[in-house]
């Protein structure tokens, strides 16, 4: 029984992942926006915990931090939640990642949610301090994120998931991939035995693909986390 944190797990994938977890029997710590939305009559017993607050103001992501804290600490955290459009999606779908990632202690496991989209998003990070990114440039960086931190901490492995595109509330009805294969990879990530320390990757429906080159650049990477921790106060550590 693993205690797993998942982040925007109110609806779509999140909420998929979560349910996995927690029919395996783990111990499940949902983030949510808006408690309202958590509306199932079972919800109550279901998760061992709900944090709450809005990842695209910076004072709610400490704040959600703050009340992951009083979890202790986990064993794997989901960075599931994100928005499509800007300027929200810059610090939900970067920031708020960063943010958490260096405020809270470091779980076993980080996974980070990508998207096929990173490959055509832009190294120029003066598009994140000006407020001028698009989705895509956002992927990009949180799937720089994940592949820098996978041998930053010992006993900590960090991976980055393309879920595919599929028929969520922000992929569209029309969305051609399959929604039960989109969560299962973030659920293999963060309790299967064969995922060890220090390893990190970029998965597709359980298999590794290519990122975009500059996701593995470390000087790219380094220079992320410089602007990150200027852009919000917060130093990695």
């Amino acid at each position: 029984m693993a205690l797993i944190l998942v982040s925007g797990a109110s609806s779509g994938l999140g909420r998929d992942t979560a349910n996995m977890l927690a029919d395996d029997g783990h111990d499940v710590v949902v983030h949510v926006r808006n408690p309202a939305r958590l509306t199932d009559a079972d919800d109550a017993d279901r998760w061992k915990g709900v944090v709450v607050g809005d990842l695209a103001d910076p004072d709610e992501i400490r704040g959600v931090a703050r009340q992951a804290a009083e979890f202790g600490r986990f064993d794997a955290v989901i960075h599931n939640a994100g928005v499509l459009h800007s300027p929200e999606a810059i610090t939900v779908n970067t920031v708020a990642p960063y943010m958490l990632t260096a405020l809270m202690d470091k779980p076993a496991r980080l996974i980070y949610l990508s998207s096929s989209m990173h490959r055509t998003g832009s190294t120029d990070l003066r598009r994140l301090t000006a407020g001028t990114a698009s989705y895509d440039d956002t992927k990009l960086w949180v799937t720089t994120l994940a592949l820098a931190f996978a041998s930053r901490w010992e006993g900590t492995s960090s991976h980055v998931v393309d879920p595919g595109w599929v028929p969520t509330r922000m992929g569209g009805p029309g969305a051609p991939d399959d929604l039960a294969a989109g969560h299962q990879t973030q659920v293999w990530l963060a309790t299967h035995d064969d995922v060890t320390p220090g390893t990190g990757g970029y998965w597709y429906h359980r298999r590794t693909q290519t990122p975009h080159p500059a996701s593995r650049d470390e000087e790219f990477q380094a220079r992320l986390v410089r602007v990150l921790e200027s852009h919000t106060g917060v130093r990695l550590g």
